[in-house]
């Protein structure tokens, strides 16, 4: 939002050669007025910019001299200078534009001085032999075509010299660049040339043709003969793949123009230019010199790309307009087209695809030129049914799914111009007489347009022109609701900015139709209802992911259309804003209005701040917003607040009192995206502060003239500015103290963020700039010690901020004048850098890398280097001393690393135990990544520092490779109790073959528990080796090492010595020749390196070490391919030649691993692959693919097995990747290929491969998967589009399918599994059928079908499912039906003696999915679709024996029942309006037949042991189910039912129990949600009693959880009055049965017992006073369940539930004026609400927030705060929880009681402290062994409420609450953990904070609350805070006796 700053231009001052310099200084005069003083003091300065207004005076300075001057040799010589320095300036100085621009305005009579000079100059250049200095000669003669007179002038007298230097030119580059084979840099360069030369000539023949056409006529003219060259070499460009497609596109432009220009007569150059793009050139017909030139072209067939450009050529270089070419220029028009198609079908490659589109897009807009003025043919040709235009749409149709942005593009340009052109081709006198409805094109392109599916991304550009052409009125006549159809799809990301486009397209359509025919304003009216009534309904009740693109993308522009709707929607939500609050998944009507507000003041529409905050909507639905519990809504109330159009807006007092508000309450958010949101939109903030501040101090500055006060505060000037001061004080205040101990990840990212913002957005400002605020001027010690604690944290995004924050501040701020403390710093530092835990290496480098760039480096570790600070004083001073100290740093690391090293030479494992050494490496990395390598000073201390570095990188990782290259790294110390698993790691442990000196690795150990040794006795016998080694460390302080330890410690070490191996090559500079001085890595090294790479790349088996390895040579790689060394430079393709032979050559030796994916392999090739030139020819990608292709392919050779498994995993990885792009494309088709013959391999480890490859090509040719269904539409594509992509694939899909269709099922019975066939199936299974297909593709998906349905027959159950699923997107839907009655007339009758049923199950399955398929459709409950159901139901009955006793497969019976399902769901729906005609097919009353005579009603003779029972019953239950439910609606009697729901739950199979279950909840739910009666009204009385006696029978956990359900949604009254007699069990008797369940059964079923009693409960409370005691015995019991169902460690479900207890007792239990249960187990729920308040889970804290609202809109609490009724978020519901439980003790009078539970709280009695204390030094950090944290809860933020609340409800309260006996007790629990507290601190190291961290913040947290307590007993006793015996400062590095949590006030 903030106003960006002006770029400063860079200008290189021109200058002049000696001897010009010479003669201006003869020619100058002594007053220096003349042109040469002017240009002599020009050329002296420095300053292009002040150069520019020099050489703008020059022509006005020749304009004063006299018409003689032309004759002044001064003059003239000025002028011949002047030529000399444009022709000296680079083409892309401004300079040399300004100087042309100059001499345009040159005066006549110089004129011809000037050209002379100018020609003499350039003839001088062209004269030029230095084929380097080409380039700039061309870039000259470019210039002086461009908009300059002389230069033209200049090339036009020199026109033959300068074809013949062109010419010259290309020739030479060209021999030039095939000299440069392979030389990528080189030859980019010289390609560059040639194509700037190519394009120059194009310019030359296009702007001088007509002058110099003379020249053309004699065949002989040295023009003549250059202008033949020239064609030569661009027809050879031409046909060269060798080059650029940019040099080969233009050539193609150029061989047209050029024969444009020589050919004569002009009327035969379209003939000439047909029969070359047809290939039947008449060589006796045509001129020799054209055969000579263009030979290729004419006489040997040509390329794709070479026909394709020269199409482009003939496109751009012939003039179509004004039919100038005639018939023979239609011919040509229509040749091409054709020709354009052909190369459609067989061009893949994707740079050439974007071609072809570009130029089918051309050859619309010419055909548009040409239909203004063509013959009728012309137009009977391209009319909207011709054959053209229909393979233009199909292509349009093909490629609007194309995943190239521009080719997408292209095709909304060729469809607009579709439509221009039938425009065009129409009859004017039927076009004026007939309407748009006899126009029969434009209405079935539209009609098939809306057909469409909406994920179809196409559609909406296509629509967006349709609108364009024929206005929204006939769309809207078509389909009405539309805007409502495309704003249901903006849920979807990928579909938003097609949809909003549309939508924008339309209703600026629909608004300017309107206006334009209303007589009067009421046109808004109608606009209103089509257009913001369904945003309104959107943005009220849509999804999350809708209402938020809806307002990014829509409403904007709505509001930019229509400003004035505005107040409309304000209006209408403002009404229902009270109804519709709101809750944590609904943003209900405040957000919609805080959505529509923010929007409208974004961009402008609302008139000033003060207006909306008056007018528009009131400060408390703001507040209200700010802490609404949908994230959303807050936010939206914020960017309210925060955005403005204008960026100087004055920030007005009450904006900032509401962010302060905001602030307070929203820092701990879990998700990032809104903790982007809110820094973001607070750094808008922050820029309007600043930028209207400026303003601010230039009204101030101007108040003496009386000028008119700020527009918004009418105040003065200084007031605002200091206003701001306080607020920006006041946030970075709140800020620092969001960063107290224990504070949550999220709340110091957001602190963090916001103050990095600060210090940027207000910089430290130097001179004479006035700066509002300054954040340097409100850090004190304290806050810079806070942010340096935060290097502590374990997330590094933390450190990160905290790390940039501090070097944004300014140094004088950072200072250390305690050397003992600093150097206690760095030893923490080099302490964590040998840490056991991998986050502690991080902080360490943060750590000195702070020190470094502070130089705050302890004195000690300088003395080293002082000899080298004296050597380099000068130069940039901070730059050198970062350096130095960097310097210094590395060395001390190397020196502690090369010491490891030697001890883990001897024994890794004490290495992993005390100093894994990966941490110090790290630090290394850290330093030299902040350091600027290309620039140092101190270069030859480096030198050495960089050889010993590699050196001691390489010794590392020759110490933990053996176990990173083991075959089983992940357990390589054998930790197993048995000989047997002992004497199998034997193997491995021989493998590896350790450097351990011990023989720990050399034998397999047989380990006992409870035993341990040390490194003195390692050679102990086996029976004395414990559970794990123990090792001791430098301090030999004994520590376990375990598996996990040795393995983090290997792969580490390895990640962090490839990361600092690829940091080294990426920024240290390279040595181009041995003797160079300023390079610091040498050739010899880099190849190390390189060879380093791909020995462990190639030989690791760990994924974490070699997927690091990978990152780290990426970087190598990326630098030699931008090498200048040519053999560095070629070593990338050394290596990929060596790895592709090794894996070809399958060496039984060879090291390469075979298994794990083949490891490292493709992560090699990938890095060596990807980091190739993209703009290049990506000549190693094809050479690669074609090798990994061929080895992929299926072989018969048992050898070649292990080389075709690695081919697969490489091209798995290739295909993969990403950085590839489209250039892997044309090798999808192969590669699918590969897969899918691989998969019938008998070898497993082919068909794994395979597999996954096979995966990876479904996800890069349909998509990434974004939901979860298996086939969405997002991830599929139409037939033509997926076949005409990949044109390879369909013979081979359709001769594989028909291949596996024709022996799937033999008549022999043989089993035949056909593996291929289910990858066949799943690739045909992503494809479907457009509607929009044409008719002109060769691609039909028609033959696919009857192999698709001959799969059905397969043996195999799950081959025929899928079978099924693969013919259900190949029949369109209009054709469903019809295929359906196909099907079923195939299925045999009851009287055929043989049949088969895997054959009747597979047609069934595809009868049940062609159905299904068809009723989701959108034809539902159309006249068509009512008559081809009924059609279908006609025929479904004629097969009826297979769903009943007569089919004895229980499978088939199971798929019919599940058609007949089906059926009578959609029947069921078409009952209502159409029954009679339904009820006459009988249909009904054969499914009553079918469920009568079933097995649910005559019992069953099976078993689970037949196959298909549980199916059957499954099936058979939702039909009787369905039957039962329609038969209750028509109001049928109970008797005509086949089966009741009682009958079912009396099943003894549970299937069918729950089932029923299932089924009577739903309808149950919905009725008591409110939403529908859609049980059933007659047993719903009666079925309470049935459920009760079920719930005590049964004993299937799932049916008796749904039953539990199902009474928890039932009013308990319609079944507790029949309890006693049904179950013979009293109230308080239930209640405790509910409980123990509750108590004892596994956490789902016990959540819902524990809201079933809770529901119990609160019905009984609300009851008769009797009722209420007969339950109160047993609310004890609940209190306990419930206490114990809040547990952090217990699943979410659990908490969920005793957060919905809560809920429904609140009323009655907590908030009662009369407390039912005592003040303890009251208090014991509110501690309940309270802890779920602080739950890490977002579900739970919302769920407890319920309660929290529930508990203020009482009558009694409504008063507590001002939030009753709203739904506010956790973070405040936390304060407002306790500010009503101090309100309820004043109302309950149990103050007294009360306060010593409150003061526990806060205290932390119920946390256990000692117990922490205790076990602080005994508890064992685990690798991976972590116990249950709660990253959300802050537990300051908790003691700070409860302190404010209770110290404000003490200050009101009018007696004393506490004995002075209670207060002494509690005085002295205080003190005693005070002064344990103190003897703590004293105990902990120096820089504790960084070296005990945990324990550290833990004491600090406690000190905290021992403060908080001690101050609320000060404030009781009545004596002053400073009375209070606390802790010394001196006793605690937190400085204890600042309690500062505390003094901070709530914002309410």
């Amino acid at each position: 939002m903030g106003v960006k700053k002006k770029k400063e231009m860079q200008v290189t001052a021109l200058t002049i050669c000696h001897q010009d310099l010479e003669t201006l200084r003869f020619l100058a005069d002594v007053e220096g007025k003349n042109l040469a003083s002017l240009l002599l003091y020009c050329v002296q300065l420095t300053d292009g910019v002040s150069q520019i207004h020099y050489v703008k005076q020059i022509v006005p300075l020749l304009e004063k001299a006299d018409k003689n001057g032309a004759c002044d040799p001064i003059i003239r010589s000025c002028l011949d200078i002047l030529a000399g320095i444009y022709l000296s300036l680079s083409v892309k100085n401004p300079l040399k534009k300004v100087l042309a621009s100059s001499l345009n305005g040159l005066p006549e009579f110089f004129l011809t001085e000037a050209i002379q000079s100018f020609t003499s100059r350039l003839q001088e250049e062209l004269n030029t032999t230095d084929l380097y200095s080409y380039r700039k000669v061309i870039d000259n003669i470019s210039s002086c075509m461009e908009n300059f007179d002389l230069g033209r002038a200049g090339v036009n007298n020199l026109l033959k010299n300068v074809l013949h230097f062109l010419q010259k030119s290309l020739i030479e580059i060209s021999e030039e660049n095939r000299k440069f084979a392979g030389n990528c840099i080189v030859q980019t360069q010289l390609m560059n040339d040639l194509l700037v030369g190519t394009r120059v000539s194009v310019m030359l023949v296009q702007k001088i043709q007509d002058i110099q056409r003379i020249h053309l006529k004699t065949s002989n003219s040295p023009t003549w003969q250059s202008m033949c060259g020239l064609l030569s070499i661009f027809t050879k460009f031409l046909s060269d793949d060798d080059l650029l497609q940019t040099i080969q596109s233009t050539s193609g432009l150029a061989v047209i123009l050029f024969i444009k220009a020589m050919f004569h007569p002009p009327e035969k150059i379209p003939d000439l230019i047909s029969s070359l793009l047809l290939h039947s050139v008449d060589c006796t017909s045509i001129p020799d010199w054209f055969l000579n030139c263009c030979r290729s072209l004419c006489c040997t067939d040509v390329s794709q790309s070479t026909l394709l450009f020269l199409c482009q050529g003939t496109l751009t270089m012939l003039d179509w307009q004004n039919g100038s070419m005639g018939l023979s220029g239609e011919a040509l028009l229509l040749n091409i087209v054709h020709i354009l198609f052909t190369l459609s079908s067989q061009i893949k490659e994707s740079t050439l695809e974007l071609f072809l589109s570009r130029i089918l897009a051309s050859w619309t807009n010419s055909a548009i030129h040409v239909l203004k003025s063509s013959s009728p043919s012309l137009k009977n040709s391209l009319n909207g049914k011709s054959s053209v235009v229909g393979r233009l749409l199909e292509y349009v149709y093909t490629h609007w799914e194309h995943p190239l942005d521009a080719l997408r593009h292209q095709t909304k340009i060729i469809f607009r111009n579709i439509l221009q052109m039938h425009q065009l081709t129409k009859e004017k006198s039927n076009s004026e007489v007939s309407g748009l409805a006899a126009d029969h094109f434009i209405c079935d392109l539209t009609e098939g347009l809306l057909r469409l599916e909406w994920h179809v991304k196409g559609k909406y550009t296509c629509l967006g022109c349709l609108v364009d052409y024929i206005g929204i009125g006939h769309i809207l006549a078509l389909a009405k609701t539309i805007p409502s159809q495309i704003l249901e799809v903006m849920g979807d990301q990928s579909l938003v900015p097609y949809a909003s486009d549309l939508l924008e397209t339309m209703f600026r359509n629909h608004k300017n139709h309107l206006k334009s025919q209303a007589l009067d304003s009421t046109w808004i009216d109608e606009w209103h209802e089509t257009w913001v009534s369904p945003l309104l309904f959107i943005l009220c009740e849509g999804n999350l992911d809708q209402k938020s693109y809806v307002i990014d993308y829509y409403l904007p522009k709505l509001l930019n259309c229509s400003p004035e709707s505005l107040s409309y929607m304000v209006k209408i939500l403002q009404t229902s804003a009270d109804a519709k609050t709101g809750s944590y998944n609904s943003r209900g009507a405040l957000g919609a209005l805080m959505a529509c507000l923010r929007t409208a003041r974004a961009h402008g529409h609302l008139q000033s701040a003060t207006d909306t905050w008056r007018n528009l909507v009131s400060s408390a639905r703001i507040k209200q917003g700010l802490i609404h519990q949908h994230c959303q809504v807050r936010i939206d109330t914020l960017g309210l607040l925060c955005e403005s159009n204008r960026s100087t807006e004055i920030v007005s007092t009450e904006e900032m009192q509401w962010i302060q508000f905001f602030i307070t309450y929203n820092l701990n958010s879990q998700s990032p995206g809104v903790r982007q949101q809110i820094c973001s939109l607070l750094k808008k903030l922050f820029c309007r502060i600043q930028e209207s501040s400026q303003v601010l101090y230039k009204q101030e500055q101007s108040r003496s003239k009386h000028e008119p006060e700020n527009e918004l505060t009418k105040q003065h000037p200084s007031v605002s500015l200091q206003q701001y001061k306080n607020f920006m004080s006041s946030i970075c205040s709140h800020l620092f103290e969001a960063l107290f101990p224990g504070s949550s990840y999220p709340t110091r990212f957001s602190a963090l963020t916001i103050l990095g913002s600060i210090a940027e957005v207000f910089p430290v400002t130097e001179g004479q700039v006035q700066a509002v605020y300054q954040l340097s001027h409100d850090i004190d010690v304290g806050r810079f010690q806070t942010l340096m604690e935060c290097f502590t944290s374990t997330f590094e995004e933390v450190k990160i901020l905290a790390f940039d924050l501090l070097m944004k501040l300014p140094k004088t701020v950072v200072q250390f004048q305690d050397s003992e403390k600093l150097q206690g710093l760095f030893q923490a530092a080099l302490e964590l850098s040998s840490s056991t835990k991998p986050y502690d290496c991080v902080t360490a480098s943060y750590l000195l890398n702070f020190l470094i760039w502070q130089d705050v480096l302890p004195s000690s570790l300088s003395d080293s280097l002082k000899t080298q600070q004296t050597a380099c004083g000068d130069g940039d001073k901070s730059a050198i001393v970062v350096e130095r100290n960097t310097l210094m740093v590395i060395k001390c690391l190397l020196e502690n690393l090369e010491e490891e090293v030697s001890q883990a030479e001897n024994s890794l494992l004490q290495a992993a135990a005390s100093f894994p050494l990966y941490g110090r490496v790290h630090c290394v990395t850290g330093a030299l990544q902040r350091l600027s390598l290309n620039n140092l000073q101190l270069v030859s201390e480096w030198r050495p520092v960089i050889e010993k570095l590699l050196l001691m990188s390489y010794r590392l990782s020759a110490v933990v490779s053996p176990v990173i290259q083991s075959s089983s790294p992940e357990g390589l110390i054998p930790m197993d109790t048995d000989s047997e698993s002992a004497s199998r790691l034997q193997t491995i442990l021989n493998e590896i073959q350790p450097r351990d000196t011990n023989d720990y690795f050399t034998q397999a150990k047989i380990l006992k528990e409870h035993d341990s040794f040390d490194l003195e006795d390692l050679n102990v016998s086996v029976q004395n080796i414990g559970a794990s080694a123990e090792v001791k460390g430098k301090e030999r302080k004994t520590c376990d090492v375990t598996a996990q330890m040795v393995l983090v410690c290997c792969w580490r070490s390895m990640k962090e010595v490839a990361l600092l191996l690829g940091t080294l090559c990426q920024l240290l500079p390279m040595q181009s020749v041995p003797e160079s001085s300023n390079g610091l890595l040498t050739e010899e090294q880099v190849k190390e390196i390189g060879d380093y790479f791909k020995q462990h790349l190639l030989q690791s088996r760990h994924r974490g070490a070699f997927e690091l390895a990978y990152t780290g040579f990426v970087k190598l790689t990326e630098i030699l391919n931008r090498c200048p060394n040519v053999s560095l430079q070629k070593l990338p393709e050394q290596w990929l030649w060596n790895v592709l032979e090794e894996i070809k050559c399958s060496d039984p030796s060879s090291k390469l691993c075979a298994t794990r994916r083949s490891a490292g392999i493709p992560f090699y090739i990938q890095a060596l692959l990807a980091s190739e030139p993209k703009k290049g020819k990506m000549d190693l990608l094809k050479v690669t693919m074609k090798e990994l292709l061929s080895l992929a392919g299926p072989t018969d050779d048992s050898q070649s097995t292990v080389p075709q498994v690695h081919a697969l995993n490489i091209l798995r990885a290739l295909f993969r990747d990403t950085r590839l792009g489209e250039n892997i494309i044309p090798y999808v088709a192969d590669g699918a290929k590969a897969a899918i013959l691989g998969f019938t391999s008998p070898v497993w480890a082919v068909r794994n491969s395979s597999t996954l490859l096979f995966s990876t090509l479904i996800t890069r040719i349909f998509g990434v998967k974004r939901g979860k269904d298996e086939l969405s539409k997002k991830n599929r594509m139409t037939g033509s589009e997926f076949f005409s992509r990949f044109p390879e694939l369909y013979p081979f899909l359709l001769q594989q399918l028909e291949a596996v269709a024709n022996t799937v099922d033999s008549d022999t019975g043989e089993l035949n599994r056909h593996p291929s066939m289910f990858l066949l199936l799943l690739v045909l299974g992503r494809l479907y059928p457009s509607p929009m297909d044409g008719t002109y593709s060769a691609l039909s998906m028609a033959p696919f079908i009857p192999f698709i349905m001959r799969c059905g027959r397969s043996p195999v159950y799950r081959s025929r499912e899928m079978a099924a699923r693969a013919l259900v997107p190949f029949v369109m839907v209009d054709e469903i039906p019809t295929t359906i009655r196909t099907l079923l007339a195939k299925l045999p009758n009851c009287t055929d003696q043989r049949f088969r049923q895997n054959h009747i199950h597979g047609t069934l399955l595809q009868v049940f999915h062609l159905l299904q398929a068809f009723t989701d459709s959108k034809y539902r409950l159309n006249t068509y679709f009512q008559q081809e159901l009924a059609d279908v139901a006609v025929c479904t009955r004629a097969k009826l024996w297979l769903a009943e006793r007569q089919n004895p497969c229980l499978v088939t019976r199971a798929v019919y029942i599940d058609i007949l399902f089906l059926l009578t769901r959609c029947l069921d729906k078409l009952t209502k309006g159409n029954q009679p005609a339904v009820e006459c097919l009988g249909f009904w009353e054969d499914v009553r037949r079918i469920i009568s005579g079933s097995e649910l009603i005559t019992g069953f003779t099976y078993t689970f042991t037949v196959p298909g029972l549980p199916q059957y019953l499954q099936s058979l239950t939702k039909l009787a189910i369905t039957t039962a439910a329609v038969a209750a609606q028509a109001g049928e009697q109970a008797g005509n039912i086949p089966i009741s729901f009682s009958q079912l739950l009396e099943s003894s199979f549970p299937e069918v129990r729950l089932l029923t279950l299932e089924a009577l909840l739903e309808r149950f739910s919905t009725a008591a949600l409110g939403l529908g009666e859609k049980g059933l009204p007659p047993l719903q009385r009666n079925m309470g009693e049935t459920f009760l006696m079920l719930a005590v029978k049964e004993n299937h956990p799932e049916c008796f959880c749904k039953i539990l359900k199902i009474l928890h949604c039932m009013d308990p009254s319609e079944w507790l009055s029949h309890m006693q007699r049904c179950i013979h069990l009293t109230p308080k008797e239930f209640l405790i049965w509910t409980m123990d369940i509750a108590s004892n059964e596994r956490s789902e079923v016990q959540s819902v017992a524990l809201r079933l009693a809770s529901r119990v409960i609160a019905h009984y409370l609300q009851m008769c006073e009797e009722t209420r005691d007969s339950v109160a015995p047993t609310l004890k019991q609940w209190v306990q369940l419930v206490v114990s169902s809040c547990g952090e460690h217990l699943p979410t479900e659990s908490r969920l539930a005793a957060a919905e207890a809560l809920n429904s007792t609140t009323p009655f239990l907590l908030t009662t004026l009369h407390p039912v249960l005592g003040l303890q187990d009251t208090l014991a729920l509110w501690r309940c609400v309270l802890t779920l308040l602080q739950s890490e889970e977002q579900a739970v804290r919302d769920a407890a927030t319920g309660t929290v609202v529930t508990a203020m809109s009482q009558e009694n609490t409504c008063r507590s705060t001002e939030f009753a009724f709203c739904q506010v978020d956790a973070s405040i519901a936390l304060t407002l929880a306790l500010a009503v439980l101090c309100d309820l003790l004043q109302q309950w009078d149990q103050l007294a009681l009360g306060l010593p539970v409150l003061l526990g709280w806060l205290l932390g009695e119920d946390d256990d402290f000692v117990v922490h204390l205790e076990n602080t030094h005994q508890v064992e950090d685990y690798l991976f062994e972590k116990a249950e944290i709660n990253f959300w809860a802050e537990t300051l933020i908790f003691v700070k409420y409860l302190h404010e609340h209770l110290l404000r409800l003490l200050s009101t309260s009018s007696h004393r609450p506490l004995s002075p006996e209670s207060l002494r007790h509690l005085r002295r629990t205080a003190s005693e953990q005070g002064h344990l507290l103190s003897q703590l601190f004293r105990e902990l190291p120096p820089a504790a904070e960084f070296l005990k961290t945990v324990e550290f913040t833990r004491l600090r947290i406690q000190e905290e609350r021992t403060l908080a307590c001690l101050q609320l007993l000060a404030f009781l006793e009545g004596k002053e805070r400073e009375d209070t015996p606390v802790l010394r400062a001196s006793d605690s590095p937190a400085e204890a006796n600042q309690f500062t949590l505390a003094k901070t006030e709530t914002a309410h």
